[in-house]
């Protein structure tokens, strides 16, 4: 602004709504308070100052005076300690105190000495054989310097370890392992269990961090490989057997220790430990010792990670060495008295060390490398690999006779074979299925199954106990209670968990070996009552888990690495394995139910599927949908097969526009059907299959039957041309006693192209499902299994072959010696007169059958003759197939309801439910009495005839599979002949199967009516009469 003339200032506003007084207070008190930390900082450097240098120079004093003690030392005993008596041990002589004062194990002067009044200690202990009067007099109890002998020989042994420890590198000097010997020698005749002064010592050791000292010695001694190392190993390891074993005898009054510095995380972390020290193996493998070490790595091994020491290499974690050296003692420490309690502490830290374990290299050996999305997770899943030596030691520690050990200690109490076990679930029963359960669980997720399923299923009681168990707790509601008493679960996760996920895939091996005759007949190992109930349990946790409380994350489970996902998502990877044991067993036991029926088939049906979950199973990505392929035998087999219907609809709808503009017309030779349907159907593409075909064929005479080919004349064409190929005169397949097919694995004598004819019956059989035709074949069951990629055992021998059947079960419980029948691993085929021998093992020609190896024998013939004598047409076959039919359509069926889809209900055509699904034209109507004769005719036809009949209409002997209701288009009936003329009366009934349409005259009588619909349908003119 211009100068107004006034001198005064004019005052000015602050317009943010605060004082300028306001603000300088602000200010002033920040200031304030920076001023007061920082007088405060410099207050605590400066006391910080002072008490570093009064400790300097107090140490700089106390080691000046230590230099003079030694100095005097030196002159009064000299360097050798020539003027050494039995009296300065004395608690009133000054030689220990002051050798104590200055003693540094970094001065070789004062090592000289320490190892020197060892050696004089070891020569007086030897001449008297009392160490105690050499230290304390005559009466130690008495005497008034107690307190001053403890404190000198725990000082005294300290010393003398601090002294090995400080010179570790010296070992391979051959003149320093003499005194180290001798240092170790003092050490061990001072911490003997029966002096006096044997807690206190062992105490002040522990609380000196003791065995982080030996560790370091350890590590520097094992790679030693002189003979003179040796010596020192074997001093070491009675240090360390006498110092580990003192806590465990009932007399120790020790205090417990720091877990980061006791025995089990400085020392048993070292890996293979027992190669080195044999005898401390057989000290911790003692009930005291181990029973005390098993419970105290109990209470602290959850929190692992933050006790154990750095890892010695990155293949070597401590974790791992731990585990090694546990289960190699383990089986030793069973072997004591009363090791039940032992047994559980064990199993309770083994199972969380074998679920931080990293993936095993060799139980991935042979595995599918991994796909794109499961290469990179995160950057943990990059896992270390284990020391090819430590996996070995931990996978040679779990052999099967141990597993049957653990099982028979942890659960040998509680057998139904065990008189004096009451039936009662108590918290000690409960705690040894938990404990044997989860040591279990991680174990099948860490070592091949083979390895350890038959033992565990034959050998233990691991079935019969684990199903009481749960059965009780299924009738007393005790699940609940169960999950608050295991260490493994949350309060709120369900306590069936733990159980079932072992309990199912031992049962499911069992299942697999067990003969049909001690399944129903001897009912073992469980009885069919107690499977009904199995069924129950298994079917209501499988829902409860995958619908009503699903807590799985999409797509989980279904990456190879499992071990990683057990560590990152323990509880739910065990939710997803008890999802898939589960499934596996219950479709095993609904394959049992199939072959012999014991309880209902909807008893594997869940009670909460309705239309909501059938709508959601159709579409991808869902729930429901993901049930539909994980546990099919939920959702009842009518649901399914809709569903499995909708699909293939779908896909002919897609395929449908094409095939209208680009039809493919094939010309058969009824004569020649076989040969012209493998040329013509060959030649189309996977995409040109899925298209409409359409037939035309060619009668005896060279003439095209009459007929346009709307659909109707393509069913006939499937019917024929499957009830050709199948035939067994034609040498492709064979049939059993029950007049079952299966591929014949001769039929590369018979045919030169037998594979590729095997490649065309899988594609013809595909298309007549893929159209929603129904053909007549009545397949054997081991052989729909291979549609289903899935594997034969024993109990699916006697469909093929029930005398050969007979012969190994007697085989299988022959009680005399096996090995006096002269039996070999060889089989002898005989096919066409030709007998050929095969090995069932390498070199199997001088294997002789013994007691030990007849199961596996049984097991090999049954697996050549289910499995590998049709390996190679049945793949050929299922490659045709899968071509039309995808592997997920039809896994969602067992054996036996695929061979509903092929072939339909083996019970007669339903007439009542044709007749409630048909149409009537042309002056037809349901009530009209013609109609009501025409049912009454068919009705009264044999089953035979009126397969003829459904054939005559719609091209197909067999009725949809969902019953006529799905019979598109519906069966119609026209009225014939207009008026009811004698010469309109004398016509033939007429059909235009491609409509599903029967043209019917009015016919006046019955027996008329009968007459000409007998005539007609089997009159086998093709399509002549159309």
């Amino acid at each position: 602004m211009f100068f107004s003339g006034d001198p005064s200032t004019r005052r000015r506003v602050d317009l943010g709504g605060r004082s300028s007084k306001e603000r300088d207070r602000q200010k002033l008190l920040e200031q304030t308070r920076l001023e007061r930390n920082r007088r405060l900082w410099l207050r605590l450097q400066n006391s910080a100052a002072i008490k570093i240098q009064k400790c300097f120079r107090g140490r700089k004093v106390v080691e000046a005076e230590r230099c003079i003690v030694r100095e005097n030392f030196l002159k009064t005993y000299g360097e050798r300690c020539h003027s050494v008596d039995r009296q300065c041990f004395r608690p009133d002589s000054g030689f220990l105190r002051h050798l104590l004062f200055f003693f540094n194990p970094t001065y070789t002067t004062d090592v000289s000495v320490l190892v020197e009044t060892c050696r004089l200690l070891l020569e007086f202990v030897r001449d008297t054989g009392d160490v105690v009067s050499l230290f304390a007099g005559t009466e130690y109890a008495s005497n008034n310097h107690v307190l001053v002998v403890r404190y000198r020989v725990k000082k005294f042994v300290h010393a003398c370890i601090r002294a090995v420890y400080g010179n570790r590198n010296k070992l391979r000097d051959q003149l320093f392992v003499e005194s180290a010997i001798l240092l170790l020698d003092a050490v061990k005749l001072l911490i003997d269990s029966s002096l006096p002064w044997a807690c206190s010592t062992v105490t002040y050791l522990l609380q000196g961090n003791i065995y982080s000292l030996f560790r370091e010695i350890v590590l520097i001694v094992k790679d030693r490989s002189c003979p003179a190392s040796n010596r020192v190993v074997s001093s070491f390891e009675c240090v360390i057997a006498l110092i580990s074993s003192h806590i465990g005898q009932s007399t120790c009054t020790c205090p417990s220790v720091d877990p980061q510095c006791c025995f089990l995380s400085q020392v048993l972390t070292i890996p293979f430990l027992w190669q080195f020290f044999p005898h401390l193996k057989e000290i911790f493998a003692s009930s005291s010792v181990s029973r005390h070490y098993f419970h105290h790595m109990t209470l602290c091994m959850k929190g692992h990670v933050n006790v154990l020491p750095p890892d010695i290499a990155i293949d070597l974690p401590g974790y791992a060495c731990l585990l090694g050296n546990l289960l190699e003692v383990a089986r030793l420490a069973f072997a004591q008295p009363e090791p039940f309690t032992m047994a559980v502490d064990f199993a309770t830290a083994a199972t969380f060390l074998l679920e931080a374990l990293p993936s095993l290299q060799s139980s991935n050996m042979g595995s599918k490398e991994m796909s794109e999305d499961e290469m990179v997770i995160d950057d943990e899943q990059t896992e270390k690999v284990l020391n090819l030596g430590l996996e070995q030691q931990i996978t040679n520690a779990i052999d099967p006779r141990f597993l049957l050990q653990l099982t028979t200690v942890l659960l040998g109490g509680f057998s139904p074979l065990n008189g004096s076990y009451n039936g009662q679930l108590d918290e000690k029963h409960v705690a040894a299925v938990t404990a044997v359960c989860a040591f279990l669980h991680a174990t099948f997720n860490i070592l091949p199954l083979e390895r350890i399923m038959t033992v565990l299923a034959y050998r233990t009681e691991l079935v019969p106990v684990l199903w009481n168990f749960m059965k009780q707790c299924h009738e007393n509601q005790k699940w609940s209670s169960l999950s608050a008493q295991s260490p493994y679960l949350p309060a709120d996760a369900p306590g069936w968990l733990i159980p079932l996920s072992v309990f199912c895939p031992v049962y499911k091996h069992m299942l697999m070996i067990v003969d049909n005759e001690e399944f129903y007949e001897q009912e073992k190992p469980l009885s069919l009552k107690d499977i009904r109930c199995l069924i129950v349990i298994l079917r209501q946790a499988l829902w409860q888990l995958l619908w009503l409380n699903p807590t799985l994350p999409a797509n989980f489970g279904k990456s190879a690495n499992d071990v990683f996902a057990m560590k990152k998502h323990p509880l739910e990877f065990l939710q997803h394995r008890v999802c898939v044991v589960a499934s596996e067993l219950l479709s095993q036991l609904q394959d049992w139910n199939n072959r012999r029926q014991f309880t209902l088939p909807s008893e594997f049906h869940a009670d909460g599927v309705n239309e909501y979950f059938i709508s959601q199973a159709t579409m991808e990505n869902t729930r429901a949908n993901d049930i539909l392929k994980q546990a099919p035998f939920l959702v009842p087999f009518t649901s399914r097969a809709k569903i499995f219907t909708s699909q293939l609809a779908a896909v002919r709808e897609r395929n449908g526009s094409q095939g209208l503009f680009a039809r493919h017309r094939f010309r058969i030779r009824r004569d020649h059907i076989l040969e012209d349907a493998f040329n013509q159907l060959n030649a189309l593409s996977e995409e040109d299959l899925r298209g409409l075909i359409r037939v035309t064929f060619v009668n005896e005479l060279g003439v095209e039957e009459a007929g346009i080919d709307g659909g109707g004349i393509f069913k006939d064409f499937m019917e024929n041309i499957t009830r050709a190929a199948f035939d067994v005169q034609y040498g492709l397949f064979k049939a059993t006693e029950d007049h079952l097919l299966y591929p014949n694995p001769g039929s590369g004598l018979i045919h030169d192209q037998h594979l590729q004819y095997f490649h065309f019956l899988g594609t013809v059989l595909a298309k007549a499902m893929f159209e929603g035709i129904l053909v007549d074949i009545p397949f054997a069951t081991f052989f729909l299994s291979k549609l289903k990629q899935k594997y034969n055992y024993l109990n699916d021998l006697p469909s093929l072959d029930p005398e050969l059947y007979r012969h190994l079960i007697f085989l299988k419980h022959y009680e005399g010696d096996v090995s006096d029948l002269e039996l070999y691993f060889v089989i002898v085929n005989n096919e066409y007169g030709e007998q050929t021998e095969e090995e069932l093992l390498p070199g199997g020609k001088s294997i002789r059958v013994t007691n030990e190896n007849v199961i596996t024998f049984i097991h090999l013939i049954a697996n050549h003759r289910l499995n590998f004598q049709i390996r190679q047409q049945s793949s050929h076959f299922l490659r045709g197939f899968q071509q039309l039919i995808q592997k997920e359509w039809i896994d969602m069926f067992n054996e036996h309801e695929l061979q509903l889809l092929i072939s339909g209900s083996l019970d007669g055509i339903d007439i009542d439910d044709l007749r409630a699904h048909t149409n009537y034209t042309g002056g037809y109507h349901k009530e009209h009495y013609v109609v009501d004769m025409f049912w009454e005719v068919v009705k009264n036809l044999s089953l035979e005839n009126q397969r003829k009949f459904l054939k005559f209409v719609t091209g197909c002997s067999r009725g949809p599979l969902l019953g006529f209701k799905y019979l598109e288009p519906l069966f119609c009936i026209q009225r014939a002949g207009g008026n009811a003329s004698e010469e309109a009366l004398d016509r033939l009934p007429t059909s235009a199967t491609c409509m599903n349409l029967l043209k019917f005259p009015p016919y006046r009588s019955k027996e008329q009516m009968e007459q000409k619909l007998l005539y007609a349908i089997n009159a086998d003119a093709g399509f002549d009469l159309s």
